[in-house]
């Protein structure tokens, strides 16, 4: 039986296979690790991105888990849902409204509300981009080369690059209020953030609105943290394995909730 179950879920424009340094580190540690392809992403690419169907796929890949007894000593290894970005928000959103299918969350990446003049900026330029001969596959590969290197770059464009869906998955964003969502969320949450990204000027605030929040700062990693910083990256997932591990065998112990 693996230590944990790890469920991946990227970020915009991207796919499953930015995932793959994570994916090949986690195996090392014995733990089952997944990556998925959101709607009009990946190997979905040219499908219709939604809200809806973003929910079904996480739930496709985190079943219920009906009837399940924390006391026993066959209690399955823990559930950790780990989100980038677009990822992030979804991965929050998902988790409060299906309590009890995971036992953590690492949110990452999306350390402010989407709302305001921020998002109506990215929309508008996300408009100017889609209007480009190439819908901006030529600037996504320039900025992808810029701030990233070496096998992070290839990570990021093996799954191509969806080039139809920033409208749509904006305009999806728009409509959650993560910072609600985590008030309901009952399990320990992680927010880990590179130290130069531009999405984490609330990261205290979401911090906040969690009972059980914690909050990991990767020093000289970007946006994207998890491809610029891949090793630090994934000891955050790794130390937050190992707690939900500890919280687990303390349930098993003492036949009750943990916090």
């Amino acid at each position: 039986m693996p230590r944990a179950r790890v469920v991946l879920v990227h970020g915009l424009r991207t796919s499953a296979t930015m995932w793959r340094r994570q994916l090949a580190a986690l195996a090392r540690h014995d733990i089952e690790a997944v990556a998925i392809d959101l709607p009009g992403h990946g190997s979905h690419i040219g499908e219709p991105f939604t809200l809806d169907e973003s929910m079904r796929v996480l739930r496709e890949a985190l079943p219920a888990r009906d009837g399940r007894d924390p006391s026993r000593p066959a209690t399955p290894p823990p559930t950790l849902l780990v989100g980038l970005s677009l990822g992030g928000y979804l991965a929050v959103e998902f988790a409060a409204r299906h309590p009890g299918r995971i036992d953590g969350l690492v949110a990452a990446s999306c350390g402010a509300r989407p709302r305001g003049a921020g998002l109506s900026g990215y929309r508008r330029l996300a408009d100017l981009i889609g209007r480009l001969p190439d819908r901006g596959r030529a600037m996504n590969d320039a900025m992808v080369r810029i701030f990233l290197r070496g096998d992070a770059v290839d990570d990021v464009l093996a799954g191509g690059v969806a080039l139809d869906v920033m409208a749509p998955a904006l305009l999806a964003v728009g409509e959650l209020d993560p910072e609600a969502a985590l008030a309901r969320i009952d399990v320990p949450v992680w927010f880990v953030n590179g130290r130069f990204d531009h999405f984490r000027f609330e990261e205290r605030r979401m911090l906040r609105a969690t009972p059980y929040g914690r909050l990991v700062v990767v020093p000289g990693a970007t946006h994207l943290v998890s491809l610029s910083r891949p090793d630090d990256f994934t000891a955050a997932v790794l130390g937050a394995v190992a707690e939900l591990e500890a919280r687990a065998a303390r349930r098993r112990r003492f036949g009750k909730a943990v916090t």
